[in-house]
């Protein structure tokens, strides 16, 4: 289970609630690291995410279940919203949001898995780790790019531990064409810092897998997880913030290049 996520959801979105109260007119237009957002899309973008949680039916999603696509379909009405409104949406909605996620932490919803379009399949539980992943990155990697005082946010253990859990269980159904089109390379991944832990990336009858532990003789790439929110999304590069060593490491590097978590 992965009732830990609720906490932090509640920080994170603490987090939003006071970047809110301190923006400028300014600031609310600067550029993000979101293409094509600026600051006022990327938290208008939150607010809608926990909307649609709720089930409200304002909130168009892609057909196709493009979750990027969907995330767009959103927001671009609210790119002529006014500041106050986003705001509001994002007051109104995120208290809403953070109860239906922990409703979800319980029996029978918890484990019943649910299609999420390009995001793969889950168990409703988890879904509070998306959305403190959403939130964490959109945060400090995006918000973070036009401000630094979004950058410097704390880079908290118990989130970064939600956020590993989501993106770890979510990369072998995002990426499995890329991975399946390379080669069949097992890497260790070593997180270090807050966070920190080990686990394999290796392929499988399938789809690859990732599970806690190191294969003897792979590869190994040493990273901190707040690194890997970045280059995990394709934020950045991992060659810049991160290692490789071991024999197979060009093998290794196709397969992390193939690594692109929504």
């Amino acid at each position: 289970m992965s009732k830990a996520a609720i906490p932090s959801l509640n920080t994170e979105s603490s987090h939003v609630l006071a970047l809110i109260d301190s923006l400028t007119p300014s600031e609310w237009v600067a550029p993000s690291g979101c293409a094509g957002w600026r600051v006022q899309e990327v938290i208008a973008h939150m607010g809608a995410v926990y909307r649609s949680i709720c089930g409200d039916a304002s909130i168009p999603s892609d057909p196709s279940g493009d979750a990027e696509k969907s995330a767009e379909l959103a927001v671009e009405p609210r790119k002529e919203w006014t500041p106050e409104q986003v705001a509001a949406e994002y007051r109104e909605w995120a208290p809403k949001g953070i109860a239906a996620l922990a409703g979800l932490q319980e029996a029978p919803m918890a484990d019943t898995v649910i299609p999420l379009g390009n995001l793969g399949s889950h168990p409703m539980h988890i879904l509070g780790n998306a959305i403190v992943f959403d939130h964490y990155c959109h945060l400090r990697h995006d918000i973070g790019a036009a401000l630094s005082r979004a950058a410097a946010l704390p880079q908290d253990p118990a989130a970064l531990a939600s956020i590993l859990e989501w993106m770890l269980m979510g990369l072998p159904q995002m990426c499995a064409p890329a991975l399946a089109a390379g080669p069949q390379q097992p890497v260790n991944l070593q997180f270090t810092g807050v966070a920190e832990g080990r686990y394999v990336l290796e392929p499988g009858e399938g789809l690859w897998s990732v599970s806690a532990g190191a294969r003897e003789g792979a590869p190994t790439l040493t990273s901190s997880a707040h690194d890997f929110v970045s280059w995990g999304t394709k934020r950045a590069d991992w060659r810049t913030t991160s290692t490789l060593t071991g024999d197979g490491a060009e093998a290794a590097a196709l397969v992390l290049d193939a690594i692109n978590i929504i």
